[in-house]
């Protein structure tokens, strides 16, 4: 039987690269998405041309109650989830002293308890199990902190708290939770930057080189599979060596 991934905001970037990466190791995928776009399709006949099911599972994360039914339709589906990427998320850039209230809002709301509203619903179908693997996309500017971006770096934040103390809560039952904290990963919303930009952002990294999706999704799928069994409640930096 075979092994089930829930991906949210998986339409693109990195989200689209863990779906499709974990369809390839012969997961089952139901992949969360907020809008209907035109890539919708796209990544299901990606998915699917790896000889494995994908469930499309429109909800936004930041609602408990959506959150509720999607993860209702994937387990009416499948019969069960094996593996939770928390990967939605958004940015709402802005100094402090400019940022509208609601923006900063809407971040923690995504990224922080969208976060918390799928883990919640997905936690107790793993604790009957008494297996699972929990892996929420983090990112650097949790550790560092980045000017501008308040808002996403504490969200960020929490989720480095939230992996460590959920991990401790059901480690006992057989459930890994686990963090991955990109660095500057080459995805759309970094081809609007300027080569030159990207090229200074290349500099100041050991590797001098940007990361991509595919750097990032590798590291979910070690985090998903048995050669992990022992890993749980880590964060692990993909950056190139920038925070090093």
């Amino acid at each position: 039987m075979s092994k089930v991934a829930l991906v949210t905001g998986a339409t693109r970037g990195i989200g689209r690269q863990i779906a499709i990466t974990l369809a390839q190791e012969g997961y089952d995928i139901a992949l969360n998405y907020r809008k209907e776009n035109e890539e919708l399709e796209m990544v299901r006949k990606e998915i699917e041309e790896n000889n494995v099911k994908c469930l499309l599972v429109k909800g936004d994360v930041s609602c408990f109650e959506e959150c509720e039914t999607l993860v209702g339709k994937v387990i009416e589906t499948f019969g069960k989830i094996d593996v939770l990427v928390n990967n939605a998320g958004i940015t709402k850039d802005m100094l402090l002293m400019r940022m509208k209230k609601e923006d900063f809002e809407q971040v923690i709301d995504v990224n922080l308890i969208g976060t918390f509203n799928v883990t919640k619903h997905v936690i107790a179908f793993m604790l009957k199990a008494r297996t699972g693997r929990i892996i929420n996309i983090s990112s650097v500017v949790g550790v560092s902190g980045n000017a501008g971006q308040t808002n996403y770096s504490a969200s960020k934040a929490g989720i480095i708290g939230f992996t460590k103390s959920l991990a401790k809560e059901v480690a006992s039952r057989g459930i890994l939770v686990n963090a991955v904290a990109p660095g500057f990963i080459e995805t759309n919303m970094t081809d609007v930057l300027k080569e030159e930009v990207k090229e200074e952002i290349a500099k100041s990294i050991p590797l001098k080189r940007m990361g991509t999706s595919k750097d990032v999704a590798n590291v979910v799928k070690f985090l998903a599979s048995e050669d992990s069994s022992y890993l749980t409640g880590q964060v692990l930096q993909v950056d190139g060596g920038m925070l090093m």
